[in-house]
């Protein structure tokens, strides 16, 4: 009793939180990663994703392999985000269509028309795209790209590492989400998140089972 009891009232925190999420989400905030394949920055990043409410996560890889995930990395976050694969031939294709639906299209690299990465509106829609760690941003990207930026950097190296990059451009999106209010009143409608809410109920269950941490049926 005592036993089911725990395991029920720890369901139903399990639950809460997801609720609690889900009205902070931001579904018109996503992130893109053009062929990065370290699983090191993947996970990362995926990390900072969830800490902001980014809910999905584009990506395209050499060779289509599956995005690698180092689970010491992201404590678990990359359950709690949705990662689409993007086939490495359509991925200026797909980004022109987001366009189409309204989204700008904010990509890093050292460029003489770039920008601080703290000039762009993030309020608008926005897909951030961050390019691998040798290459950066593919040169078909960057030539559509509504925004390029950069971090401004004062020292001898002029980069940073991509998932480092990525976290201080989330972080200033949520500043600016959070000062517009986006955090305060849910931006996924009721039906939305009950889909997203199965769909983390179902992969929670998976994982948690797989732990021993409930028990077979």
């Amino acid at each position: 009793m005592g036993a089911n009891s725990s395991e029920a009232m720890n369901s139903d925190e399990r639950l809460e939180r997801m609720d609690a999420i889900l009205l902070h989400k931001q579904p018109a905030l996503k992130v893109m990663l053009d062929d990065v394949h370290s699983s090191q920055n993947l996970s990362a990043i995926l990390r900072t994703c969830d800490g902001v409410g980014v809910q999905q996560l584009y990506y395209s890889a050499a060779e289509d392999h599956d995005l690698r995930i180092h689970k010491t990395i992201t404590q678990g976050a990359h359950r709690w985000i949705e990662r689409i694969r993007v086939g490495t031939e359509e991925k200026t294709e797909f980004l022109q269509e987001k366009q189409t639906q309204g989204y700008q299209i904010v990509v890093t690299r050292l460029e003489e028309h770039s920008i601080s990465f703290r000039e762009v509106d993030y309020t608008k829609p926005t897909i951030i795209v961050m390019g691998n760690e040798k290459e950066g941003v593919s040169s078909g990207i960057v030539d559509l790209a509504d925004q390029v930026v950069i971090i401004p950097m004062q020292g001898m190296v002029q980069s940073l590492n991509v998932s480092v990059a990525a976290a201080l451009i989330l972080y200033e999106a949520q500043r600016q989400l959070e000062e517009a209010g986006r955090y305060a009143v849910p931006q996924l409608s009721e039906e939305q998140r009950e889909k997203i809410k199965s769909d983390w109920l179902y992969r929670d269950n998976i994982a948690r089972r797989s732990k021993g941490k409930i028990p077979l049926p």
